[in-house]
């Protein structure tokens, strides 16, 4: 492998140099649209010099089915470190911002393509990533998508999340009741899914509740009322105001754990399940929750 410093001879853009500041955007945030092949290596490495030119050429021959990521090791050794890189060259597969496979040292070329092609999104995994592309724009063929890709591999969770997901702004609440309980019979559930079913809950929560206004106003009429504080979180809840309701909610399972308080911590979590993962808010109340209960 030449000095990055080098000009290439043959420059591909699915071949780049990924540091400590650009790795962020140029692999996690890539391999969410397609997998990052990233080689930790260094100047003075003859093994990485016999490694990197192969990789290199399979970049170049899989025309943009991956993206290989150069990562100088002595330039971004926090890039290293966080890999946790004991020898160079050192390999790592990444798809949708998480590490899949890696290996270290030489390797065959025919040992390359195999490792690289289980990287690559299946058929049905393309259909699905097809079909969130469409979710907004045509809800249709987003589904006829999700349903192909769920007929190859019914084990696929990401086809039934997007298909109770359309469901669920369709309205058809027990076909996405149906998903979720698909998924869950699996075992586990993938953020996604939680999100799914945290959205189902809230729905369920807030069938009977009224808009904010009105929840507000009935529940001032008659503070004492616990169930009318729990509409009005509900309603808040449904309309993305996520600070108040969890405000409200959490004084209930203070003040009713046993009564409302359930329905309110229910709320609480469903809530958190919507906010994004580094939510300062669903920290905070995360908090407060663990402690109240």
């Amino acid at each position: 492998m030449n000095d990055t410093s080098a000009p290439t001879a043959d420059p591909s853009p699915y071949i780049l140099d990924a540091t400590t500041a650009t790795f962020a955007a140029d692999v996690v945030e890539r391999s969410k649209s397609v997998p990052v092949v990233v080689d930790v290596w260094a100047t003075w490495c003859g093994p990485c010099k016999l490694l990197g030119p192969v990789l290199e050429k399979l970049a170049r021959e899989y025309d943009g089915r991956f993206v290989l990521a150069k990562v100088d090791s002595d330039r971004s050794p926090e890039i290293a470190a966080n890999l946790r890189v004991r020898s160079i060259p050192s390999v790592f597969g990444v798809r949708d911002g998480q590490i899949l496979d890696s290996f270290a040292g030489v390797q065959s070329e025919a040992f390359l393509r195999q490792w690289i092609d289980r990287l690559l999104p299946s058929q049905a995994e393309t259909l699905v990533a097809e079909a969130r592309a469409l979710e907004a724009s045509d809800p249709e063929a987003a589904g006829a998508r999700f349903a192909e890709a769920l007929a190859l591999d019914p084990e696929l969770g990401p086809a039934r999340v997007g298909l109770g997901r359309l469901a669920l702004a369709a309205g058809r609440i027990e076909e996405a009741q149906a998903a979720v309980l698909e998924l869950e019979r699996r075992g586990f559930m993938e953020p996604e899914a939680e999100k799914l079913k945290a959205e189902l809950v809230l729905k369920a929560q807030s069938e009977g509740a009224s808009d904010v206004d009105s929840a507000r106003a009935r529940a001032d009429a008659d503070p004492a009322d616990k169930t009318l504080r729990l509409r009005l979180a509900e309603s808040l809840a449904s309309a993305g105001r996520y600070d108040e309701a969890l405000a409200i909610a959490l004084d209930l399972v203070e003040r009713d754990r046993k009564g409302t308080g359930e329905a309110a911590r229910k709320l609480m979590v469903a809530v958190f399940q919507l906010l994004p993962d580094d939510s300062e808010l669903a920290f905070e109340y995360r908090r407060r929750l663990s402690f109240a209960l």
